[in-house]
């Protein structure tokens, strides 16, 4: 299988949300894809889905009949390991300190900004939801914030205690990942492994798309090797290839047909379909299209007056408890 699929590596395509905050994409679980590709050297192609907002099999990356999606085998990153296709941590993932960096970068900052977007701000809105109409866009991203703060435990009751477990964990990681990055360009063995690809998107986002007054934001500030490290990687990633005559800035809006076309690692066009048979999970995955929205909404609905219909109902229940008192 390696070898079929590596004798198409300049037909790799990544599939990605949009564009965004200087970023050739704005989504914390694609840009990592992104840069872990760009790190490994690995031709590729970028396209764009603004379809289906709230789908877990995005990013994921295609070519020929091969198809790894976000929501299998641990993820995109995961899944081209394991198929022998690039794998940059095959001399640390039996390292100690390599597995507990990374599961704290994976978690705690993973939930840090995921607070940070949803929760405390409203970045995420513009990552996810800016291209429905506005109406069916705020309802979806509220409903997303509920979601949110289930996934986190965060209630009335406890939300400034949570916030400060979530902010005081993402400081644990930036001191410790501080002191292992050093002066180095890398975190381990000064070579690019799955923790600097997460990392980098990381820090990106945090810089770019968080407010000024983001505290996570300026906690990530007082690190300044930290925050050298990201820029000068952005540069040499992103900044440099953008800037490139032959190659196209990253748009806005989703590419269409007429964007021109640069080298394959870092063209924003979208390749022609593959000649390849869909798979009955590609059909299904296409035909939630034209569903999609009326879906959302009636879910929505349902939800609100769900919830709207349990408040009525303590409220009478507490009233009732009150003439029995009496």
């Amino acid at each position: 299988m390696e070898e079929g699929v590596n004798s198409e590596r300049d037909e790799y395509t990544l599939v990605a949300r949009k564009p965004g905050f200087g970023l050739p994409t704005a989504c914390p679980s694609c840009l990592p894809v992104y840069i872990y590709l760009k790190f490994a050297q690995l031709p590729f192609l970028l396209d764009f889905n603004c379809t289906y907002p709230d789908s877990d099999q995005i990013p994921y990356i295609e070519s020929g009949d091969y198809v790894a999606y976000n929501n299998e085998n641990g993820g995109v990153i995961e899944s081209l390991k394991k198929d022998g296709i690039v794998d940059l941590d095959s001399e640390f993932c039996s390292l100690p300190e390599w597995i507990s960096t990374k599961a704290m970068v994976s978690s705690w900052l993973e939930d840090a900004l995921m607070y940070e977007l949803w929760v405390d701000g409203t970045s995420a809105e513009k990552i996810y939801y800016n291209d429905l109409p506005w109406l069916i866009g705020k309802v979806l991203f509220l409903k997303q914030v509920h979601s949110v703060k289930q996934c986190l435990g965060i209630t009335k009751d406890n939300d400034e205690q949570k916030e400060e477990e979530i902010y005081k964990r993402a400081n644990i990681v930036y001191g410790a990942l501080s002191t292992r990055l050093g002066e180095q360009n890398f975190f381990f063995e000064n070579r690019p492994s799955s923790v600097d690809a997460i990392f980098l998107a990381h820090a990106l986002l945090t810089l770019k798309a968080l407010p000024e007054t983001s505290v996570l934001r300026t906690k990530l500030l007082e690190h300044g090797n930290l925050v050298k490290y990201a820029e000068k990687l952005e540069l040499e990633l992103i900044e440099a290839g953008s800037s490139s005559s032959s190659v196209p800035s990253f748009q806005t809006d989703p590419p269409t047909s007429s964007s021109r076309r640069g080298p394959p690692n870092w063209s924003s066009k979208p390749r022609s379909k593959p000649k390849r048979q869909k798979t009955e999970e590609d059909k299904t995955f296409r035909r939630r299209a034209k569903y999609f929205l009326a879906t959302q909404l009636v879910a929505v609905l349902l939800f609100f007056s769900f919830i709207s219909r349990s408040d009525e109902e303590m409220e009478i229940d507490e009233d009732e408890g009150y003439v029995y008192d009496d």
